[in-house]
């Protein structure tokens, strides 16, 4: 059963496993405010869901164990897409500018996910909720943004408690 326990540091990677990942999470990592799912048409393409979970770290706190079949999408330049090239999976998505990386919570070892999974997986952050599908994903509690929740354009669409 997970925990509220917060993690030191987690391992995940993709489904054939030729990516796999090591996670060491600062000591003043905001578990209560990195994790996002978003709702974007090409998260929800490039990933196969309806939306996609995923939590935000410092670039310096992933370290790749193997990578050799990484490659980065761009759907949009300047953002790049982490996917492997053998078993398609989604593994993260970045601001290539950015120091910052948002992985798949997906990716996520299953022994983490099971011990820590509120902490890993809970989100109270939606992006890009203008593009939500009526009746099927606009019952996500917390605060919803009609695009990004950063930067220029940032629009707060609702907020709500679970």
């Amino acid at each position: 059963m997970a925990s509220h326990a917060k993690p030191e540091s987690i391992e995940g990677g993709c489904l054939c496993g030729s990516i796999r990942y090591t996670v060491n999470f600062p000591r003043d990592h905001d578990f209560d405010n990195a994790v996002t799912t978003c709702q974007c048409e090409q998260c929800r393409k490039g990933t196969g869901v309806l939306f996609l979970r995923a939590h935000k770290v410092p670039m310096s706190a992933v370290t790749f164990q193997s990578q050799s079949t990484l490659k980065n999408y761009h759907a949009t330049p300047g953002y790049a897409r982490g996917i492997c090239t053998n078993c398609g999976s989604f593994l993260s998505w970045r601001e290539e500018d950015s120091e910052f990386i948002s992985l798949a919570v997906g990716c996520f070892d299953n022994k983490y996910l099971t011990k820590y999974g509120r902490v890993l997986a809970a989100s109270q952050k939606h992006v890009w909720c203008g593009e939500e599908i009526p009746g099927v994903t606009d019952h996500l509690q917390g605060n919803k943004w009609r695009h990004d929740n950063e930067g220029e354009g940032a629009e707060l669409l609702s907020s709500s408690k679970p």
